[in-house]
């Protein structure tokens, strides 16, 4: 008889702690992988179903012209990669993506625009899509730059369910980075969301140079929120030539799958997305991943102007490995 896809009651969740310590999250970087894959591992099983995955999809719905300075970003208009800029898409474009986006599987559909913040204009634009991608069914997420508290209050009444704003790296790091706007300016677009009654989706970039205490530090900042993200995306930085960290040295995959599981330690009710580098990870990378706790990953071709893996092949992944997307 095949066992395969058997419910097994889960074990009783520890509740999340918002108290963690650069110390304390340190210290689990420097534990035995064996030791700190399974603390993840379980702390997985205590909130999900191990054996599930959710599918999203991220499109670019205004690409390029961004004025801020990101250093890993092809979209900063003061950049040379080859990234022209363009106008919003249509309404009609993206309401067709996100239709093909549900019928592949996504149970997801982002939306990506390349603004430093965005005109109130804009954000009514952006309503009128999340307002068609809800009625095809999905999840709405989108991710504009800073915002506002009446215009996070704005998209939260389009019927909003996630927004994106990345922390990026510690607060030490962040400098080094990015110039053009602070810290404290993406707390305050993360308190005016959350204040909404929106979901938050935050986490950051992994392979800038940064050290494990500024991998730490990040952590522990987002699992130091008043209340966790309910997403965390953790992303390998992808080299892009004409942006200032192309050719920063590769973080070593066993340091990425650390990260994965850290996050999964200390905010363990979140769902841990694998986001962008993956066209450059191995299946081996990918399942380790898997196993340190990440249940969550973008489909598709892109991710915004960066490549990503092919639907076909990730669905062959999951298949190889008896995973399922979550419903």
């Amino acid at each position: 008889m095949s066992l395969a896809h058997e419910t097994r009651p889960l074990p009783a969740a520890i509740p999340p702690r918002h108290d963690w310590t650069r110390e304390e999250v340190r210290a689990l970087f420097a534990l035995p992988f064996p030791e700190l894959m399974f603390r993840a591992a379980q702390a997985h099983r205590e909130n999900f179903d191990p054996a599930e995955v959710q599918i999203s999809t991220l499109l670019s719905i205004k690409t390029g012209g961004c004025p801020e300075d990101c250093a890993y970003c092809p979209q900063a208009a003061r950049y040379d990669t080859g990234i022209k800029a363009e106008k919003l898409m249509r309404l009609e474009t993206v309401l067709a993506e996100a239709r093909a986006a549900r019928d592949g599987g996504a149970s997801r559909f982002c939306m990506g625009a390349a603004w430093r913040s965005p005109k109130d204009r804009d954000i009514e634009n952006v309503c009128a899509m999340v307002e068609g991608v809800k009625a095809l069914g999905l999840e709405t997420c989108a991710t504009l730059g800073m915002l506002t508290a009446p215009q996070a209050q704005r998209l939260k009444a389009s019927g909003l369910d996630y927004y994106n704003h990345n922390l990026d790296t510690s607060p030490e790091f962040y400098g080094d980075i990015i110039t053009t706007r602070t810290y404290q300016d993406r707390l305050d677009t993360l308190e005016h969301v959350r204040a909404a009654g929106i979901h938050v989706c935050c986490g950051g970039i992994v392979g800038m140079g940064e050290s494990i205490d500024d991998r730490a530090g990040m952590i522990a900042t987002l699992a130091g929120l008043p209340v966790h993200p309910e997403s965390v995306p953790i992303n390998m930085l992808v080299q892009v030539e004409g942006t200032p960290l192309a050719g920063t040295r590769k973080l070593d995959p066993l340091d990425f799958v650390r990260t994965i599981a850290v996050a999964r330690i200390c905010m363990p009710a979140s769902v841990v997305r694998l986001s962008a580098g993956r066209e450059d990870m191995s299946e081996e990378t990918q399942a380790l991943c898997f196993l340190a706790g990440a249940n969550s990953i973008f489909y598709g071709p892109k991710l915004l102007t960066t490549p990503n893996p092919g639907r076909d092949r990730d669905m062959a992944l999951l298949d190889k490995l008896g995973l399922r997307p979550m419903e």
